[in-house]
């Protein structure tokens, strides 16, 4: 078996609806595709009723967190959006992105961008709007000539000059959300090299504590060292070593399956979802 449990689609800042996600999945060769959009899982739906045969959709979402003032992605699977806790947060996540995106713009254009808002809303569609939508804005207007240009310093990358901050759970409440919601949790990436800090052993034996489910060993951007460090801290934490691509299709060049979770692994994240519920 072939299990992907990291993608986006347009429901958040992916390029491709999530039918088309699930014919890339199944093209790709993959058995399992867990959907992972931010903060939202709007797009399960239209993914469940493209559902190749031979395919299987694990429901999720990725969601944002932040610890002493870094940012943190925790990976929730089969979670119950509809769940009182979990759903207000869910709002108030979504609505301060919406209010974040409109004033990095403000101050893209008071640095002589000529984007608007209008126009970020636009390729946003109905997705849950995020920094990559504002990337490919000034793609459009001539100011940037890639997407990954605009997160740096110069722009919207984090302490960039028209960088926002915005609303965002601490992890371990996250982690408790998502357990009170029947689902189970993924610390997502947590050793990427572009990071301005690293996540702490400490930080990971609290998560766990407060129930996580496992760790992103598996990532396009962890190298090998970082995977051994991350699978021998997993497993000396009981933690479930997870894999997954990441893929938001034209941005990170198409790369469904490229990493992937070990078929025992899954199972054993399953089962912790199964007993969740």
């Amino acid at each position: 078996m072939r299990i992907d449990l990291h993608s986006h689609s347009n429901a958040s800042d992916g390029t491709d609806p999530p039918a088309e996600v699930m014919r890339r999945a199944r093209a790709a060769g993959l058995d399992v595709i867990a959907l992972t959009d931010h903060d939202t899982l709007a797009g399960i739906g239209q993914a469940r009723r493209a559902l190749p045969p031979g395919l299987t959709l694990v429901p999720g979402m990725e969601l944002s967190c932040r610890l002493d003032g870094h940012s943190v992605h925790l990976l929730a699977y089969h979670a119950d959006p509809a769940q009182a806790g979990l759903a207000g947060q869910l709002q108030a996540i979504t609505t301060d992105r919406l209010r974040r995106a409109r004033d990095m713009v403000t101050k893209l254009r008071d640095l002589g961008v000529d984007i608007t808002w209008e126009q970020v809303a636009a390729i946003a569609g109905d997705g849950v709007v995020g920094r990559p939508h504002i990337a490919r804005a000034m793609v459009e207007a001539g100011a940037i000539a890639r997407p990954q240009q605009a997160f740096t310093p110069d722009w919207i990358g984090p302490g960039g000059r028209a960088y926002v901050g915005r609303y965002a759970l601490d992890p371990e409440e996250a982690v408790r959300l998502v357990s009170a919601a029947g689902g189970v949790s993924v610390l997502a990436h947590p050793a990427l090299p572009a990071r301005e800090w690293v996540i702490g052993d400490e930080v990971i034996e609290r998560l766990a504590r407060a129930g996580l489910g496992g760790l992103e060993v598996a990532h396009p951007d962890q190298d090998g060292a970082q995977r051994i460090r991350l699978a021998a801290l997993a497993a000396s934490l009981g933690l479930v070593c997870s894999g997954g691509s990441d893929d938001h299709g034209a941005l990170t060049g198409y790369r469904l399956g490229c990493e992937t979770t070990a078929p025992g692994e899954y199972e054993r994240l399953m089962s912790l979802a199964a007993n969740a519920h």
